[in-house]
């Protein structure tokens, strides 16, 4: 039974979403500021830190479904989840502080780093992971779910923005603001402070509600036992399913993001672009945050009322198609000839409008995929009679770790099969280079993109059929309370 029968109340909403800002900081720490900020400013070699990145991600990607094991076997006054929220952000906060004010203002060692990195996904996994685990049990309402993914994909987003508008205008700001180490510091002090403040307020703001002794006592925990049941639970039909989809569709996202700074210098050259209305710090790269903003903003009004309609599969499938459609139309009339004169006024505003509804379907996906798992738990219930939410969401994690650092990669080859030499200048790098690098970015996201949709819209569980499940599993619990 969930916690909240019917509508979720809008106080609900707002905590339980507050708590992925502590992920989108991490995100907005690691995608954007970390590699540059260990290789460009503290000397170690760029190779070495991307080497260590996957390294510390390879050990997540294994520790997650342990957590998420471990999550579902927690047995509290408290709950299932709620110990883990409580106990994980401090710790957290300290290894985040560490990793962007390394000891002594130096670079450390490179098994140093990889400790720290380890300490700040696992840790960081020991936040999410419950905190995703807890939908499910809150809600076992179709679209009440989505709402839930809904404010956590807007919060953690925000989280992630907030940092990098921050990171460019207060701690790191002017031109060669992001070479300057002092504000790295107190760059990481306030990401960690803002994500125990995230995760602390939803778990207080949803105690009274989750904070329910379990209705079964575990075993005792039995490593076999666990792996043997986090094998059982990724052995769901529904989650393999998910899982190729989500592979792709976060493969993608992983690539668009390492190589956006590429195509936004070397394509659009929005770093040439001024605005005389502006505030200094503002130009036409340092928009790139506040378009991703009202992007998100945008897939919040629409996702709701694409489920209501479509039902998640559906969307997921539309949503992938119509993102691949925006999201290389402006490379399209480039490539033809079709486009206004790049670093100008009306090249960048056309360029942007095309990101912020691209982008706006691309999170529309994610959020389908992630509010799937959530009716997986049920199909895995009526099958096994347990509940794996913690399971099927470090499920989740681990695909979507894998994928990203695969996507990384992707960028990687892309730059290197188009001869993009280090330090070029946007302005005169030959126009093949860029061809080629639009060519081969844009052949990827048109793979990845219908392998996405193909699977993601065939996944199994329909509104109808989950519904249909709850009321078997509720019949069912009501005739053994008879007997």
């Amino acid at each position: 039974m969930s916690f909240v029968e019917g509508k979720l109340p809008m106080r609900l909403k707002l905590i339980h979403g507050f708590g992925a800002v502590a992920f989108g900081v991490k995100d907005g720490g690691f995608l954007f500021f970390l590699l540059f900020y260990y290789s460009q400013v503290l000397g170690m070699d760029a190779g070495l830190v991307g080497l260590i990145l996957l390294g510390a991600l390879l050990v997540d990607a294994f520790i997650d479904p342990i957590i998420g094991y471990l999550s579902d076997r927690t047995y509290t006054r408290w709950g299932r989840r709620l110990p883990w929220l409580y106990a994980a952000p401090i710790p957290l906060a300290f290894f985040w502080i560490m990793l962007w004010s390394p000891p002594g203002g130096e670079a450390p060692s490179a098994l140093g780093l990889f400790g720290i990195m380890v300490a700040v996904r696992i840790l960081l996994s020991a936040c999410e992971v419950p905190a995703v685990s807890l939908v499910p049990e809150i809600t076992n309402d179709y679209t009440e779910r989505t709402t839930l993914f809904r404010y956590r994909y807007l919060s953690g987003w925000m989280g992630g923005i907030l940092m990098m508008i921050l990171a460019y205008t207060v701690f790191m700001p002017g031109e060669n603001g992001l070479l300057q180490q002092e504000g790295y510091p107190a760059f990481g002090t306030f990401g960690a402070i803002l994500m125990v403040v995230a995760t602390l307020g939803s778990a207080i703001g949803q105690h009274q509600i989750v904070a329910h002794l379990p209705e079964t006592k575990p075993s005792p925990f039995s490593l076999s036992e666990a792996f043997g049941e986090i094998k059982e639970a990724f052995s769901e039909k529904a989650f393999l399913i998910f899982a190729a989809g989500g592979l792709a569709a976060y493969i993608s996202q992983g690539m668009t993001f390492s190589i956006s700074n590429y195509l936004n210098l070397y394509v659009w050259q929005l770093d040439r672009v001024s605005f005389d209305w502006a505030p200094a710090w503002l130009n036409g790269l340092t928009a790139y945050p506040i378009i991703l903003a009202i992007s998100v903003i945008g897939m919040f009004l629409i996702v709701g009322p694409m489920h209501e309609r479509f039902g998640k599969p559906k969307s997921a499938l539309i949503s992938a198609i119509v993102a691949i459609i925006l999201g290389l139309a402006p490379y399209g009339l480039f490539l033809a000839g079709f486009w206004p004169e790049i670093a100008s006024l009306s090249s960048t505003a056309l360029y942007y409008t095309f990101v912020i509804f691209a982008n706006m379907f691309g999170v529309v996906i994610m959020i389908s995929a992630s509010s799937m798992i959530a009716e997986i738990v049920e199909a895995f219930e009526e099958r096994t009679g347990r509940r794996a939410e913690g399971s099927f969401y470090s499920g989740n994690w681990l695909v979507q770790k894998c994928a990203t650092g695969l996507g990384a990669f992707l960028t990687g080859q892309i730059v290197a099969i188009s001869q993009l030499e280090q330090g070029a200048d946007p302005v005169t790098t030959d126009p093949q280079i860029v061809t080629t690098m639009i060519i081969c970015f844009a052949v990827a996201t048109t793979v990845l993109g219908l392998l996405a949709a193909f699977w993601l819209g065939r996944f199994p569980i329909s509104r109808e059929q989950h519904e249909e499940r709850l009321a078997r599993m509720a019949s069912g619990k009501r005739a053994g309370m008879a007997t």
